[in-house]
């Protein structure tokens, strides 16, 4: 599997450094082309005829970040080309998007306003514990997490390679379970939002610092696993890179846009 970083980050902003200003773009990971995990960054990273490729969307849950990509995409895509693209998610984020988002007052219902045929967008709903397959052969299954909104992480795997999403998160459990007994585990992605100096806030909003972070990672037993770590709020990246540092973690990366990781 080859996952392509658009967006490593909980917030957008553009940020000056000694060398130059380098964009934070909100989370989204595209996984062999054609799926996206979670749209923060669907549309403007990537190019009108990359975007043509996309053929599915697996969202965790339905904070803007997550989600404000579909409506450019469907807004570029539409009339362009010949295949939906399907939505995946638990049934409460595809209700919120028609309901708050897709509902012809945000934003035009581009799961029925149609173009070639058939409307741009198709919803799939997806039942947490239960395995789905989605473009590619890919398999997914969602497992719910701790977090303000209905919140999935995902396990996907193809025949080779077994990852784990967490979504956006706080202290939780099923999905490190789950985790523990997973085939051909090759690594975890997951948030870490704030330095451990605003700990009240990230228990407020259900998001994780460095040291909750470790005290999550522990719980899968596999200290030598790679971890993957996306989220962090721009403006305090730096402040929570230097606290990750001080852990004992072996294996960490700190995701950054334009990486692509092949498991």
């Amino acid at each position: 599997m080859k996952i392509r970083v658009l967006g490593a980050h909980g917030s957008d902003l553009l940020v000056k450094g000694p060398t130059g200003s380098t964009i934070c773009r909100s989370v989204g990971f595209l996984v062999n082309e054609e799926l996206m995990v979670d749209a923060g960054t669907l549309a403007s990273g990537l190019t009108f005829e990359e975007q043509k490729c996309v053929k599915h969307i697996l969202l965790s849950h339905l904070h803007h970040d997550h989600i404000k990509g579909i409506p450019p995409l469907v807004d570029n895509l539409f009339g362009c080309v010949d295949h939906q693209v399907v939505v995946a998610s638990v049934p409460s984020v595809i209700g919120g998007l028609h309901k708050h988002i897709f509902n012809d007052i945000v934003f035009p219902d581009f799961f029925h306003l149609r173009g070639r045929g058939s409307p741009i967008l198709r919803a799939q709903g997806l039942e947490a514990k239960k395995e789905m397959i989605l473009s590619g052969g890919i398999t997914v299954m969602p497992v719910l997490v701790n977090h303000t909104v209905e919140t999935a992480g995902f396990v996907i795997r193809d025949d080779s390679a077994a990852w784990i999403y967490s979504g956006d998160t706080h202290i939780t459990e099923e999905i490190w379970q789950v985790a523990a007994t997973t085939p051909n585990l090759k690594g975890i992605f997951i948030e870490v939002s704030f330095p451990d100096s605003m700990t009240d806030t990230a228990i407020q909003s259900k998001h994780l610092t460095p040291t909750l972070l470790a005290q999550e990672f522990r719980k899968i037993r596999k200290p030598d696993l790679p971890l993957y770590l996306y989220h962090m709020k721009p403006t305090v990246r730096e402040t929570i890179i230097q606290e990750i540092a001080k852990l004992d973690i072996e294996r960490v990366t700190v995701l950054e846009e334009g990486q692509e990781i092949e498991l």
